[in-house]
């Protein structure tokens, strides 16, 4: 409503002066400023327009939520807002806040202190950074898809692909630490791919720039990873095994770090723990599986493939390369024994191999150790060579003195190679025919497990039972066994206690098993574990006496050798608590595949098998359930259970078993003497049934000794067995 026209009262007035001052702020909008710069403070203000002095100031000039009647604004009808900006600075007269940052500060060619060095330096530095952030982004996404798809030549094609070579030790750092929070298979996988990348696409330099990164930052890695010292430990010791890293890289480490962090204790585990430990080349490339999880009958399998395709191709970087995939350096002395072997059976590859040994040799793919060890095998098997290719032994002869020759071998870590006189001609010939005679039986029986089949068979092999033989046929029957699974063990350990070879003979067999220990573990990484068990349990089956350990421990080299760890190992086992019950059963018992029988059921069949006797049962038959219950160490059951019964029921029926149960081997005296002592221990308990007890058992005491089951040693009187009641009372 205009005012300035027109007459209004004095009432009118008032009421509307009440009315826009009571006015809703938030009704009114906000005035609309349009951007423009602040004006300088030397510009000449704007004149007042000039208002009514009847008339309200305009109230479009309050801020939203403002509590102010307008007019307590100044300036109200001004265009420019002088309040501060909301972020409390850039408001009229300022020149912004503290914490802004100007963009647009680039350098000036203009400017008397331009340094045009600093720009290009800038420049650099953001290239850099941007490039490793970049590899950094790609390196992950390698890892993450080699560790699915295993896949070494494509992963090393993507990192040719991706270049910067610069920034591989970034890749070694990022795989490892990957693998460590993973399974063993990824860890593996990390191994074989740092040993594939190492030299050609990785240079050595930045390989071990990144297990330098790896053991500074371990005190980091621990606290995601808490075994980090153990794993890193061994991938540091898997890389020297490797021939990636020198062994002096633990020792420079070591002093570049402080003395309390954790890459310190990951050097020392690497070098004292795994490094320094025996055979610790094999049990590194086996700790997380080795070479992919391949067995040592797939690795064979592939050297033989790779040889007999070189014979025919002569491409020696074929070989090289599925050399260097196998990673299996420790298992290079079966390339050259193959080879060699190849070389005396085809004369004509002769020279093709030999040359191919050679190389690998002077090109550092197989090195002068397992040459060595190659040819040391190859020596002591000569002799059956021999059955296959004639003259073995005067052309491994040559073959050793061309390569000596050449300066590829040393001879004077080799055994001697001389012919032996023709007067052991004869003998070498019968024990070699018998040796495959020996193991076509063996072969048999594991199918039949017909035990009689072999007695028959060796009686007919060995009609004057030579020991020697004997020896060879003990050595053969374990060494097949330990190649196959735990039946075959079970069925061995079942044959030579029925066989009843003289101890001396099983003795001999075991000493040459053992002398041989190191060959065959190359072979059979658990070798120790494996004659240690058959060991002991001959001396549970009785077929050796605990001190015949002794002698066998005698033959062994050395207290860090092979045959000293399986003597402690079998003295220990048989030392355990229930150390009977647990070997029988530890392959499976019964000369089969199925479990072994528990106690309880072997007193239950023990029970029925003499009351079947005592009907009127074969005596043949119950020696034969004797034998098929495959458990000799607890004979004295069948003693104890058949005196008792002979007491209770004054049956001699039984008494004419035990008679021939000892007569033909199956109750050794030991046993019989255990059954009896039993019995001794019970006679109070029996005496409430056989009030004669006690003169029964001495009764059968005596006739025992007469016919030799017991030794005079043993006796048993009454006095003796009522000082013995009276001791245990007052105890």
């Amino acid at each position: 409503m205009d005012f300035g026209e027109g007459y209004a009262s004095k009432e009118h007035r008032e009421l509307h002066r009440s009315a826009t001052e009571n006015a809703d702020p938030s009704s009114v909008s906000p005035l609309k400023l349009s951007v423009k710069s602040p004006r300088s403070i030397k510009s000449p203000r704007s004149p007042k327009s000039p208002r009514s002095p009847k008339s309200p100031r305009s109230p479009n000039v309050q801020g939203k939520g403002s509590t102010l009647s307008p007019k307590h604004y100044k300036q109200s009808h001004s265009q420019i807002d002088g309040r501060p900006k909301k972020g409390g600075s850039g408001g009229k007269g300022t020149w912004g806040g503290l914490l802004d940052i100007d963009d647009m500060n680039s350098l000036d060619p203009n400017d008397p202190n331009y340094d045009s060095t600093e720009e290009y330096d800038n420049s650099n530095e953001k290239k850099k950074n941007t490039d490793l952030d970049d590899y950094k982004k790609k390196a992950t996404v390698i890892v993450e898809e080699y560790f699915t798809t295993d896949d070494v030549v494509a992963t090393i094609n993507e990192l040719k692909e991706l270049g910067k070579q610069q920034y591989g030790y970034y890749f070694v750092k990022k795989l490892v630490s990957m693998s460590m929070d993973r399974h063993d298979k990824e860890k593996e996988m990390a191994a074989i791919l740092i040993s594939a990348l190492y030299a050609d696409t990785f240079e050595p330099a930045q390989v071990y720039k990144g297990f330098s990164k790896l053991v500074e930052s371990a005190d980091d890695l621990i606290v995601d990873i808490p075994d980090t010292v153990d794993v890193l430990a061994l991938f540091l010791a898997r890389a020297v095994v490797d021939d990636i890293l020198p062994p002096a890289f633990l020792k420079k480490q070591m002093i570049s770090l402080p003395k309390d962090s954790k890459g310190v204790e990951v050097l020392k585990k690497a070098e004292k723990s795994y490094l320094s430990a025996p055979l610790h080349v094999e049990i590194i490339e086996r700790r997380w599986g080795g070479s992919k999880n391949m067995t040592v009958d797939d690795v064979k399998g592939r050297i033989n493939n790779f040889l007999i395709e070189y014979v025919v191709s002569c491409d020696k970087k074929e070989v090289f390369r599925c050399i260097k995939d196998l990673n299996v350096p420790f298992f290079h002395h079966e390339i050259v024994k193959r080879a060699l072997i190849m070389a005396m059976e085809r004369r004509q590859a002769e020279g093709p191999l030999l040359d191919l040994l050679k190389e690998a040799t002077e090109e550092g793919f197989i090195n002068s150790s397992q040459m060595s060890k190659g040819f040391g095998r190859l020596i002591d098997t000569v002799d059956d060579l021999s059955l296959d290719i004639p003259n073995a032994r005067g052309i491994l002869q040559q073959l050793i003195s061309k390569a000596a020759s050449e300066g590829w071998l040393c001879v004077s870590s080799l055994k001697s190679l001389s012919v032996e006189p023709e007067k052991n001609s004869i003998k070498d010939s019968r024990a070699r025919n018998f040796k495959i005679k020996a193991q076509s039986i063996i072969q048999e029986y594991f199918l039949s497990g017909d035990i009689s089949e072999v007695n028959n068979c060796l009686e007919q092999e060995n009609s004057s039972n030579c020991g020697e033989l004997n020896a060879i046929f003990v050595k053969k029957l374990i060494t097949l066994a330990m190649d196959r699974k735990n039946r075959e063990k079970e069925m061995a350990s079942v044959l030579l206690s029925s066989l009843c070879f003289p101890a001396d003979d099983v003795v001999s067999g075991f000493e040459m098993l053992i002398e041989s220990a190191d060959d065959t573990a190359l072979d059979n990484p658990v070798v120790v574990e494996d004659l240690a068990m058959f060991l002991a349990r001959s001396v549970v089956d009785e077929v050796l006496a605990p001190q015949h350990l002794e002698e066998i421990g005698t033959q062994c080299l050395g207290l860090d050798s092979i045959g000293s760890k399986v003597i402690q190992m079998a003295k220990s086992t048989l030392k355990a608590r229930l150390s009977g019950e647990r070997i029988l059963r530890c392959w499976g018992g019964g000369g089969s595949s199925r479990p072994g029988w528990a106690v309880e059921d072997v007193k239950d069949k023990i029970g029925k098998l003499l009351e079947e006797y005592e009907s009127g049962g074969e005596i043949r038959e119950a020696c034969r359930c004797m034998k098929e219950l495959g458990m000799p160490f607890f004979h004295h059951e069948v003693v104890k259970k058949a005196l008792v019964a002979i007491m209770e029921k004054k049956n001699e029926r039984l008494w004419g078993l035990l008679k021939e149960c000892f007569e033909s081997g199956l109750i050794t005296m030991n046993q019989m003497g255990k059954g009896f002592g039993r019995v001794s221990e019970s006679l109070d308990d029996l005496a409430l049934d056989v009030p004669d007890a006690e003169n029964q058992f001495a009764y059968y005491v005596e006739q025992a000794k007469i016919q030799g089951w017991l030794d005079n040693s043993f006796s048993f009187s009454k006095q003796e067995h009522a000082n013995a009641t009276e001791n245990n009372g007052t105890s």
